[in-house]
Order: structure tokens, then C-alpha cells, then sequence
């Protein structure tokens, strides 16, 4: 007497269907002793039912004028539990690999980011990964797992856009470097670096629009100065010049 699916969440309410023999006339589906609701007759062949509430490996049975069936085994499975993402930002157009990792995840089906669904690549219990679609917008979203045994949420991915840069304020200052340096244009508050002639620079956010430098040691001439965030990169070519000191 075969029942599919033969897992389901412990909350209840997994659509089962068992089939057999001599099922017509069928007056009860019990999950370990608990009695489903739902019971359809399909066929002399095929009962549907919907499963209780459990937990853990219970028996399934069906009962009909001729007396109870046999049991088989049916799986209750608890929601999932996520515990940390692999990245918690990435570009707008989506498109990159993130795991997510906790527990219960062996039946995931479907990942949800802000409502877009994805679907994932099950490594683990403990681990799954997927490639993150593209957001209706810049900004954060909740993250949702669905399981056989549920959903469950509480993490949040944030969708940005890649950097452009305007102005940069000064555009040259010695070359031992310490020029405090204000560059304006747009998505800057998620940057994760600022160079120099491809030097890093302490940089700190001021907002989405404007961030603040201070550039590192670099050679005489015009350097390039590029801002990177988790959706890429803006070059602006040339655009600060390490000026030489006096010499006497």
C-alpha cells in the first residue's frame, strides 16, 4: 500500500494520496492512531487524505468494512531553520551563487527573495546553495525557505546597484599621500572599497551619495580612482594627480 508523498510537515496539512487494494467503501486514514481529515474515495484503488498533526516515523493506516489495513510508514519533517547566508548583498541583475546554511534543510524546494522564488541546490541538512534572481529594486528583502516540513524566514538579502562616480574633490595632492578626498555620485553607501591607483584608501560612507577618502602613498601623476560594491565597479580615468614635493 504505497502512500506518496510519505513526508510531511509536523503542522499537518500534507495532501497524501495511498493506494492499494479493496480500499472502496474506506471510513478512516489514520497517522499513528490520528485520524486525517479530508478522506476522498478516488477509486477501488486510491484514497486521498490530509494528514494530522505529528511527529517523527508514524504508521498510516486505512480502515473499510473489511477491517484496517497494514500500516506504512509516513515521515513528519520540521520547518527549517536558517541560520546565516553566504553573502548578504549582491548585484540588482541577481545572478550570483549564495549558500545559505542551518538545519532541515534536506527537502528544501524553494528559495524566496522578497517574493521572487529560485530553486536551490540541496548539499546538506545544513547547507544549501542558489543563484540569487533578479530584485524588483535596490534595497533589502526577506529571505524564505520552504521545506516538506514548512517555511521559515528571518534573514534578509540586500539587492544594490553598481557605484558611479561624479566628482571627486580635491583632484590632486601630494604624493606621500593624506589628501582627504570627497567623492560624490550615486549607490555609494554599500561600497566595499576605494583605490587609488589601484592603492587602497581608508574611505568612510557619508551616505548613498557621498563618501570621504584619504589617499594613500602613490607615484607622480594621474591615477585612477575606482569604487567597488558587491554589484561591480565605476573607473574614473586620470582622475586625482599625485603632485611631486619641492626639493631644495
Amino acid at each position: 500500500m504505497p502512500i506518496s508523498p510519505n513526508q510531511g510537515s509536523t503542522g499537518g496539512g500534507t495532501l497524501v494520496s495511498i493506494t492499494g487494494t479493496n480500499l472502496s467503501g474506506t471510513t478512516n486514514v489514520a497517522f499513528g492512531g490520528k485520524p486525517a481529515t479530508g478522506v476522498t474515495q478516488v477509486s477501488p484503488t486510491e484514497v486521498t487524505a490530509v494528514s494530522p498533526s505529528g511527529t517523527g516515523a508514524v504508521g498510516v493506516t486505512v480502515t473499510t468494512p473489511g477491517g484496517t489495513s497494514n500500516p506504512v510508514p509516513f515521515f513528519y519533517v520540521g520547518a527549517p531553520f536558517k541560520s546565516s547566508l553566504g553573502a548578504t548583498s549582491g548585484p540588482l541583475a541577481g545572478g550570483n551563487i549564495i549558500s545559505i546554511n542551518g538545519t532541515g534543510l534536506s527537502t528544501a524546494t524553494s528559495v524566496s527573495f522578497g517574493g521572487v522564488t529560485a530553486t536551490p541546490t540541496v548539499n546538506s541538512d545544513s547547507s544549501l546553495s542558489v543563484t540569487v534572481p533578479a530584485g524588483a529594486g535596490v534595497g533589502p528583502v526577506p529571505v524564505t525557505v520552504t521545506t516538506t516540513g514548512g517555511s521559515n524566514n528571518g534573514l534578509t538579502y540586500t539587492y544594490v546597484d553598481v557605484p558611479t562616480i561624479g566628482t571627486i574633490t580635491p583632484t590632486s595632492g601630494p604624493a606621500s599621500g593624506g589628501t582627504a578626498v570627497t567623492i560624490t555620485g550615486t549607490n555609494l553607501d554599500t561600497t566595499d572599497s576605494v583605490t587609488f591607483g589601484g592603492a587602497p584608501a581608508p574611505f568612510a560612507v557619508i551616505n548613498q551619495t557621498t563618501l570621504s577618502a584619504v589617499t594613500p602613498p602613490g607615484t607622480e601623476g594621474a591615477v585612477d580612482v575606482v569604487v567597488t560594491n558587491p554589484a561591480g565597479s565605476d573607473t574614473e580615468v586620470g582622475a586625482f594627480t599625485y603632485v611631486a614635493g619641492p626639493g631644495i
